[in-house]
């Protein structure tokens, strides 16, 4: 005999309650699309993240106040040598934002003889460089491969660079170091892009291996025209400062060269240059001019001419042989100047009494020392000296 089974209106009502909240869940499945990468429609204080993670897109919805919170906030870890953009401080503001991680990851650095290996984010040649501080120019090669061994070179991914050759390269009169991966003079040519004239001689020849410190040359028989940068001297003006002490110099304007470009009109026979002559100059950057300021001031020793002597150290009985010469010579100016000799003896040339001092042009206790050192030197004494004096001057 079957067991009827009732419902009561208790039951009844739970069964209810539970339909209408699946079907609550299903409605909002089915009317609320997931976040996409390119959605851009977000409530207030919210901003909508696109990540690119390694060629993996996806989106997410965050609160947070800057990148590096939203990311950790996702369960998004990023390493120390990861790398975004933008940076993880950028602070979240607009609506949406398009983020890029790049994953570190290890690289062989192949350089010749050397190997380097770097963890870098980085994804081409010259930024995976600059990243181990490798100097390249600009005719190296970097290639970046898939390492065959990743075991015994401990990374899956290599980098080679291949060195560009050193030479000098004379250029139509223009020399300079330059670069190049060609292997022979003509390759070199060709991979920049130098078409030869009719005229046009390579020194060496085009089939000559370009290798380290060659010196080329390449220039054209004949008369022609070549225009070459020149500096323009910049001009010095000296101010004079009564109020500064001798000796005393400021750069109030530093001065700086100019720049003009000069065409000449050449001949060349058998690849030396006959003649040449300036057909034409045009200053493209004026100089500056160097404003200098220069003291004048001289403050002389204190005392008599006596008390100079005696400080040059000049018994005081040689005080009137050298008063007579001195006073014969300069007047007592430390400053006499009549061509080439200078100072109270007027030694020829002054700048001799340097060794008797570095302040010798506005010491005159300084000249004098050197005077005495000459007068024991030449004469035997100041007496002597004065001998001479008398035998051969009549003033």
């Amino acid at each position: 005999m079957k067991r009827l089974i009732t419902k009561s209106p208790f039951y009844t009502h739970i069964i209810g309650a539970v339909f209408i909240a699946l079907f609550g869940v299903a409605l909002y499945v089915a009317v609320t699309p997931p976040v996409r990468a390119d959605d851009t429609s977000v409530a207030a204080g919210e901003h909508i993240i696109a990540l690119h993670d390694d060629g993996a897109v996806k989106g997410f919805i965050t609160k947070k106040a800057t990148l590096k919170e939203a990311l950790a906030d996702a369960n998004i870890a990023i390493d120390a040598n990861d790398r975004t953009e933008p940076a993880l401080d950028t602070k979240l503001v607009a609506n949406s934002y398009q983020v890029n991680i790049y994953r570190a990851r290890p690289v062989v650095i192949k350089d010749g003889l050397t190997a380097t290996k770097v963890i870098t984010s980085y994804r081409t040649g010259a930024q995976i460089a600059k990243h181990a501080r490798l100097a390249l120019h600009d005719e190296d090669k970097t290639e970046l491969s898939q390492s065959t061994n990743p075991l015994g070179d401990g990374a899956s991914e290599i980098m080679t660079i291949t060195r560009a050759t050193l030479f000098t390269f004379d250029f139509y009169g223009k020399t300079s170091t330059s670069y190049s991966l060609g292997k022979t003079v003509g390759d070199m040519l060709n991979r920049k892009h130098i078409t030869l004239a009719q005229n046009d001689v390579v020194v060496p020849s085009v089939d000559t291996p370009l290798a380290a410190g060659l010196h080329v040359r390449l220039y054209r028989e004949g008369t022609q025209t070549i225009t070459q940068e020149e500096e323009v001297p910049f001009e010095t003006e000296q101010i004079k400062d009564a109020n500064r002490d001798k000796g005393y110099k400021e750069t109030k304007t530093l001065g700086k060269n100019g720049k003009k470009n000069v065409t000449y009109e050449i001949i060349i026979r058998n690849g030396k240059e006959e003649s040449r002559k300036e057909v034409n100059s045009t200053v493209m950057v004026e100089p500056v001019k160097q404003v200098e300021i220069i003291g004048t001031k001289v403050n002389l020793p204190a005392g008599s001419h006596e008390d100079w002597m005696a400080a040059a150290g000049i018994p005081p009985s040689d005080y009137g042989y050298v008063n007579y010469i001195v006073e014969r010579e300069s007047r007592w100016r430390y400053d006499a100047r009549n061509g080439r000799t200078y100072g109270l003896c007027q030694a020829n040339p002054g700048d001799k009494m340097s060794g008797a001092g570095s302040d010798w042009e506005t010491n005159p206790i300084t000249q004098l020392k050197w005077c005495s050192g000459y007068a024991a030197g030449r004469y035997g004494s100041w007496r002597a000296a004065y001998n001479h004096w008398i035998a051969h001057h009549n003033w």
